[in-house]
């Protein structure tokens, strides 16, 4: 139901092992189990797939992944409120949180398709740590530049025009596309906006401290913070001075895009809560 189906490689069965597909039915900290025991065994590269909420299911699976340094990959999709009419029971919130507190483990939330294939580069060629890959159910756009920047981590989407911007604007996944559109609305109002995606904390903590002060100069105190999540993680980033526009609540059912408006991921909401700073 999440689009990892690998076309034409066939189902792995009692009655036919050659299959590459594994299904699995509704348990997945059986699958995450089983793909622990796979790798561990070795000769196969392994990913899982589900929902993202579901890995509320796959943890203590999950975390034996990265105590015993398996570089198991995760495809987690429908990542937020997106999922819709579902509603709250299928609607991520705390999730990411908790994957980015989790020693060992690398979580990847792409906004476009580049960071995506970054990401699933990193995820089958670290060799020492599992993945995680949170992705979103909404189409994206496609910006430019280099997909290999996102490797950093965390990078420079779209600078601003003076050397020491104003206000820097920072998110991940979907959310990107606000803060970026946001940027042309700040800058007709006189507000110099320096647009940062982070796809991946664990990464982007991890560079040295000249490239991290290169995309966020302690200098610039007015910054803001823009995911579809809990707020938990953020304050590293946006400091004392800072705003976050985030969900500490659970969601709601209802079309995405209504539930975007009603929680306050808007382009509108994101100028009016950055002019809050000046």
């Amino acid at each position: 139901s999440n689009k990892t189906y690998m076309t034409g490689k066939g189902d792995f069965s009692a009655e036919d092992r050659s299959g590459r597909n594994l299904h699995f039915g509704v348990r997945e900290h059986a699958m995450a189990a089983i793909a622990n025991g796979m790798y561990a065994h070795g000769g196969l590269k392994v990913f899982c797939a589900t929902f993202f909420v579901f890995s509320d299911y796959m943890k203590g699976a999950m975390r034996l992944s990265s105590l015993m340094n398996l570089p198991v990959s995760y495809v987690l999709t429908h990542d937020s409120i997106g999922v819709g009419e579902d509603g709250p029971t299928h609607q991520p919130i705390e999730q990411l949180a908790a994957l980015r507190s989790m020693p060992n483990m690398t979580v990847f939330r792409p906004a476009d398709s580049k960071e995506t294939a970054a990401a699933w580069y990193y995820a089958v060629t670290n060799g020492s740590t599992p993945t995680s890959l949170v992705l979103t159910r909404q189409k994206l756009p496609l910006y430019d530049g280099c997909a290999k920047r996102a490797l950093k981590g965390g990078y420079i989407l779209k600078d601003s025009k003076k050397e020491i911007p104003d206000v820097i604007l920072m998110a991940s996944g979907s959310e990107v596309e606000l803060i970026y559109k946001a940027a042309d609305e700040l800058a007709a109002r006189g507000i110099d906006a320096r647009v940062v995606s982070i796809p991946s904390f664990e990464i982007f903590n991890a560079q040295d401290e000249a490239y991290k002060e290169s995309v966020l100069p302690n200098s610039v105190r007015k910054r803001v913070a823009v995911e579809a999540l809990t707020s938990f993680g953020w304050y590293q980033y946006v400091g004392l001075d800072g705003r976050i526009i985030s969900l500490d609540t659970f969601g709601a059912s209802g079309n995405a895009d209504a539930l975007f408006k009603q929680f306050g991921f808007t382009v509108e909401n994101v100028v009016n809560e950055t002019m809050k700073l000046f």
